[in-house]
């Protein structure tokens, strides 16, 4: 068991880690961009020399604590050794979420780190804009804080349309112009204007974009087809939405399988965030619609 004092220490030390990493992302050039084993989309099979020295600088950050608590090690750019499965918490790590933005030369990417439970359930969420400078903090049962001060997302507006964050993926998606009709629809419904469909930021950079929005959604259907982000892509990120009382669900309205045992491949049941438990209900609805109509 982790005490108040442990968890609250282990929170600073992620900050801190992620403070250093983004420092030197910031500084960094995307250099040679290389090609590795990944999910179906070209974002999942990028990877730069930046984005294993970040991930030197949050381990070398967090060493201290692997020991001291006897916890876990999940990383994107590390081979997953199963030790997540056998500890009570284990780091959950992305250090450089949306690789293919940074080598473009955009925003879009962050630093994530987590420390999840065996359970599969957040106590700590970490994420890092290093443009920005913006590093949000969640503790379970503790609240958000925003550069250290407290932080609640906006509340919902009246008349307002729906904005969508996704990957470029959802462009790709069958019948995506029944789905995107769908969601016209709902936006129209609320009040506003046809959807807002924000592309090409990272996972991590979509859900925050959604916890700042007064209405909006991210979701990702499942396939059989490995991808579909990976536990890392979203650790950091559930936490924050269970502090701010949004929606960070799979698609069908159950909790993420954030230590999922077989892989750590999302696809299996897909992903739902939503700032408001509404619109989440007409995502998941649309998505059994698309269900139907495609014959899965």
């Amino acid at each position: 068991m982790l005490s108040p004092e442990d968890r609250r220490w282990l929170a600073a030390s992620a900050c801190r880690a992620a403070r250093v990493a983004g420092d030197f992302i910031r500084s960094s050039r995307p250099g040679i961009v290389e090609r590795k084993a990944g999910g179906g989309s070209r974002a999942s099979q990028v990877v730069t020399e930046t984005d294993r020295r970040s991930q030197e600088i949050i381990l070398e950050t967090l060493g201290v604590t692997v020991p001291r608590f006897s916890l876990g090690v999940l990383s994107e750019e590390l081979e997953d050794d199963g030790g997540r499965l056998e500890r009570d918490f284990f780091w959950s790590i992305d250090p450089l979420d949306g690789t293919l933005p940074f080598v473009e030369g955009r925003s879009g990417f962050a630093v994530s780190i987590a420390l999840v439970s065996r359970a599969g359930v957040p106590e700590i969420g970490v994420i890092l804009d290093p443009l920005q400078g913006a590093l949000f903090c969640a503790l379970r049962g503790g609240g958000i804080t925003r550069n250290g001060a407290p932080w609640s997302p906006p509340p919902p507006r009246a008349n307002i349309g729906l904005s969508v964050f996704a990957d470029r993926s959802l462009l790709s998606l069958p019948r995506y112009a029944a789905v995107l009709s769908a969601l016209n629809r709902e936006s129209l419904g609320m009040g506003g204007t046809e959807a807002k469909i924000v592309l090409g930021s990272g996972a991590v950079m979509n859900a925050r974009q959604v916890l700042e929005s007064p209405a909006a959604c991210y979701f990702k259907f499942p396939r059989e087809a490995d991808g579909g982000g990976a536990l890392w892509d979203f650790s950091a990120s559930a936490c924050l939405f269970a502090e701010a009382g949004a929606v960070a669900t799979n698609i069908h309205g159950g909790p993420l399988d954030l230590n999922r045992a077989d892989g750590t491949w999302m696809n299996h049941q897909g992903v739902l965030y939503a700032s408001s438990r509404p619109i989440a209900a007409r995502i998941a609805e649309i998505y059994r619609t698309w269900c139907t109509a495609s014959g899965t």
